[in-house]
């Protein structure tokens, strides 16, 4: 029932138990956990009203990086600052962190039983069904006539047939919007987002609402902005500058810093170029070790990037970054982790204060629509990449067909797509029933 009264403004111990809580049950990918943020602090416990959550949405679906995750940064950067901000975003990951790294230490200790082999040969077509999903999910709402269609193919064959790097196919997209956009301005503009629902409601009065001024701390001025850039840039150096006397994770530390601000488009758009420096360029892991850790990262609670929690920690274990296996792994998964996430603290923090300042709809601009485009082509091209290595699995780049054609990944990842399009299956349940199907077949067969 709606309510003129506004609720309490939480303390920041009580809503350290919210985000806590948060990182726990952040289930069902960006589109997910935004509706989660929506329903609880928007209709329930009314800590921002409708049309603040969106405008700080449309921001953060602008940002490179999880868009979920900067939501959170921003809502509670509003409340409670920057100690709000940090805590809110490091419990954000901080449950993945640890049990990805769990995970990881388990997989490499065990990976060779039988029961584990198992499991992974029914996961593995599941990932084929749930990125080629990914790529029809996206292109199907940001794809919307036959010049962006264009882009898209164009990125797949670029990556696929002339091995482009990912960064090169970002840059060249968004060459063409901003040039498509000045040329052809009804052909880019910008589609919706993962947003948290249709028409604006009233839930009530809320404790940052529509006419609530804005906090001291979030007014914008040039000195806080440049001494906020300031500290991030110091930070970034110093945790360089500890790291440097190590060759491998200082290479970490700089691809995942690139890796941060080339995010455009969701966790799924920056795989490819994970993939590319962490299998092909540094020998991190290999290519079904990465097939193994987006199973297991869309299975556990917090935004999919933390993919690189588990890239890192195998890449940790693999360069020796420690004495002691399980030191160098968690050593490799906290670089990977803490390069990832620190850029979308400086985004939030330093561009919020902008954000309110204009309080007008932020809206997608052509160049990053073209970028929208292409990342579904790249998508596409990581779903063939897997399905390849799942099919055919003795293959090689000199022999690309070698070894036993596998049906049995074939018919699991077909049934897996029709039951995440068609039935709308929860993710999770998809991939832990290709799990025991998969276990199953190894005993049986």
């Amino acid at each position: 029932m709606k309510t003129t009264e506004r609720p309490a403004h939480p303390t920041l111990a009580e809503a350290f138990k919210y985000w806590l809580k948060l990182g726990f049950i952040s289930f069902g990918g960006p589109a997910g956990q935004i509706s989660m943020l929506h329903q609880e602090l928007v209709e329930r416990r009314r800590w921002i009203s409708e049309h603040r959550f969106l405008h700080a949405l449309n921001y953060c679906m602008l940002l490179p990086g999880p868009e979920a995750i900067q939501l959170a940064i921003y809502i509670s950067w509003l409340m409670h600052g920057v100690r709000g901000a940090v805590m809110a975003g490091v419990l954000f990951f901080m449950p993945a962190f640890i049990l990805l790294s769990l995970l990881a230490w388990i997989y490499l200790s065990f990976g060779d039983m039988t029961l584990v082999q198992g499991i992974f040969y029914g996961i593995k077509p599941a990932v084929v069904a749930v990125v080629l999903f990914a790529a029809w999910r996206i292109g199907s709402r940001s794809i919307k006539n036959e010049v962006l269609l264009g882009i898209a193919a164009l990125a797949f064959v670029g990556i696929f047939v002339f091995d482009i790097g990912f960064p090169w196919i970002v840059l060249a997209a968004l060459i063409l919007g901003a040039i498509g956009g000045k040329l052809l301005p009804a052909k880019f503009k910008g589609g919706g987002g993962h947003g948290a629902g249709g028409h604006a409601k009233e839930y009530g009065a809320a404790i940052i609402d529509d006419d609530t001024p804005t906090p001291a701390h979030a007014k914008f001025s040039w000195g806080k902005l440049v001494l906020t850039v300031v500290i991030f840039i110091a930070i970034w150096l110093a945790a360089m500058l500890s790291i440097s006397g190590n060759a491998a994770m200082t290479e970490m530390g700089l691809f995942f810093t690139k890796a941060a601000f080339l995010t455009i488009g969701g966790a799924y758009a920056v795989l490819p170029y994970v993939y590319q420096g962490g299998v092909e360029e540094f020998g991190w892991l290999t290519g079904a070790q990465m097939m193994d850790g987006l199973a297991l990262g869309e299975t556990t609670p917090g935004p999919l990037i933390m993919i690189v929690t588990w890239v890192g920690y195998l890449g940790g274990v693999a360069k020796s970054m420690a004495v002691h296996p399980i030191l160098a792994g968690i050593a490799g998964a906290s670089i990977a982790t803490f390069f990832t996430f620190l850029p979308s603290f400086l985004f939030i923090i330093a561009g919020g204060p902008m954000v309110e300042a204009t309080r007008d709809e932020l809206k997608f601009t052509a160049p990053l629509t073209a970028i929208t485009a292409a990342v579904v082509g790249v998508i596409l091209n990581l779903a063939v990449f897997f399905a390849w290595h799942t099919f055919w699995p003795k293959a090689t780049q000199a022999a690309p067909f070698a070894g036993t054609f596998e049906w049995f990944p074939v018919i699991v990842a077909a049934a897996a797509f029709v039951a995440l399009w068609k039935y709308k299956a929860d993710i999770m349940k998809v991939i832990g029933v290709c799990a025991l199907l998969g276990l199953a077949y190894t005993y049986l067969a």
